[in-house]
């Protein structure tokens, strides 16, 4: 019988566990401020400055 390679084994989880991580901080990133995911379009209003305001 095969001897278990462990340290593959090991390995295969930390890099699971890294992706799973990197997945996680990217979908956080690409949240609001308050936590809420953002709608369509959300990037242009959120570029444009405040002072581009129509009516003030």
């Amino acid at each position: 019988m095969a001897k278990p390679n462990y340290s593959f084994e090991k390995r295969k989880k930390e890099l699971d566990r890294q992706k799973k991580k990197d997945e996680k901080k990217a979908r956080k990133g690409e949240q609001n401020a308050d936590g809420t995911e953002p709608e369509e379009g959300a990037e242009e209003a959120a570029a444009a400055p405040e002072s581009a305001k129509p009516g003030e």
